[in-house]
């Protein structure tokens, strides 16, 4: 059961567009500005919503951490790059108010689960790669020293490499579809190589924490980006139950608190924040 003593701010306005509210939790008796979380939520960029997380959030919030929770524009009703511009919005204005929302903007740490892991990660990588915010065509409103550090839950980070065998490949495809506006968006180089991070990361990455499930169809898509940011030397973190893990743990199994999986995921996100934050 989430804690009902979490201080809430919901809906805050962040930006004009009708989509830019976000809410802040805080914990109880807060005092001054704390390592702050901002989680972007997941939903394969169509789908999902910061409101139904609010419970998690709060149980966050409650190990003495700052949880910024934005919502952003999801396809077909905004493209690619939309949602990385907006959370950029959205961090600066929680800098610009941190006092108010006990925001530590010298201790953020970017998070996300599924399309948010990928958006969390994409931002990221726009603000520690100047070439890549270039490209990308989005101006970073965070300095690299910042980002202390990063949460990834169960994300999808590169569209062109989906097993053909995936149950998800079929949403998924549908979903790329939606979000880059191209049917065929397997063709769109510029969408596939911006889109996954893999391609552009490098050693200014902070220290991240990366977790997926064993039966998560999306598994392969963690494991290789952590591979890929150990390989550049990034502090990386994993959470990967083992294949045989019983019971078998899907897609977004972090966010089932009751359990014991979900428990320990949330202890572990937890930890990896406040070593990040010290």
């Amino acid at each position: 059961m989430a804690p009902t003593d979490v201080g809430a701010v919901l809906d805050e306005r962040y930006g004009p567009a009708p989509d830019e509210v976000l809410d802040v939790f805080t914990p109880a008796g807060v005092s001054g500005q704390l390592p702050t979380v901002l989680w972007t939520h997941g939903g394969a960029f169509v789908g999902g919503t910061k409101d139904e997380l609010r419970g998690w959030f709060r149980l966050l919030a409650a190990r003495g951490l700052t949880v910024v929770a934005p919502r952003y524009t999801r396809a077909p009703d905004a493209r690619y790059p939309t949602p990385a511009r907006q959370i950029m919005t959205a961090l600066h204005h929680v800098q610009e108010h941190a006092p108010r929302l006990h925001v530590d903007p010298s201790r953020l740490v970017l998070a996300g689960d599924s399309a948010g892991a990928q958006i969390s990660a994409h931002v990221t990588t726009i603000a520690t790669v100047p070439s890549y915010a270039t490209l990308v065509g989005i101006r970073p409103s965070v300095e690299p020293a910042q980002i202390r550090g990063v949460v990834l839950c169960c994300g999808v980070f590169d569209l062109a490499h989906l097993s053909p065998d995936s149950p998800l490949r079929d949403v998924l495809r549908a979903c790329g579809w939606a979000y880059s506006g191209n049917r065929h968006f397997e063709r769109d180089e510029h969408f596939l190589s911006t889109m996954s991070v893999a391609r552009h990361v490098g050693a200014a990455f902070p220290p991240v924490f990366v977790t997926v499930g064993n039966a998560d169809p999306l598994r392969p898509q963690s494991v290789h980006l952590a591979e890929t940011l150990a390989g550049h030397g990034v502090d990386v973190e994993t959470l990967f139950p083992p294949a045989d893990h019983v019971p078998a743990l899907e897609h977004e199994y972090q966010f089932e608190a009751d359990t014991e999986d979900g428990s320990a995921a949330l202890d572990r996100v937890a930890h990896f924040i406040r070593r990040c934050t010290a």
